[in-house]
């Protein structure tokens, strides 16, 4: 019986021994793994995004003294990936101070004009990458009542810049 006990004492021995060696050995490649250094080099180029292109946005209806119009336009996006616009605001730099009136009705003076910022409800316009995306901004012209009768039946352009 004591040899029997002796011979399953020396191979538990030895099963532990081997054990002990893979883990040591193991332990021992996966250190060597994680703490190797290098070095190198690389290099990359980024594409340049380009610029949207907004139509001039036009009046979707008729205006008048004191009202409210929705304005349509186009965004054009000749880049291949999808492009947000956080926000839509009047471009003071073209026209008369963002605005434009059709030539029938060159004495309707833009100064009674208003636009207001607009966010779709804060979620923003995503364009499509080499896509064109149609907008309407509901309500975002304005009219002031002091506007002169120059100004029955215009058609007026606004024009728009991508704000954020």
């Amino acid at each position: 019986m004591r040899d029997t006990t002796r011979i399953q004492s020396r191979r538990r021995l030895q099963i532990i021994v081997a054990v002990c060696t893979a883990i040591v050995a193991i332990g021992g490649s996966a250190a060597a793994w994680w703490s190797a250094t290098g070095e190198g080099s690389a290099a990359a180029t980024v594409a340049g995004t380009s610029a949207l292109t907004l139509s001039p946005a036009t009046s979707a209806a008729q205006l008048h003294p004191g009202g409210q119009a929705a304005v349509a336009l186009t965004v054009t996006n000749p880049n291949s990936s999808s492009i947000r616009i956080g926000s839509l605001a009047l471009d003071t730099s073209q026209g008369t101070s963002g605005f434009g009136v059709d030539t029938g009705h060159s004495g309707c003076g833009v100064s009674t004009l208003s636009f207001a910022t607009q966010t779709n409800g804060a979620a923003g316009w995503t364009v499509p990458g080499s896509g064109t995306l149609p907008v309407t901004l509901g309500g975002a012209l304005s009219m002031g009542v002091a506007a002169p009768n120059a100004c029955q039946g215009a058609t007026f352009t606004v024009y728009l810049k991508v704000a954020t």
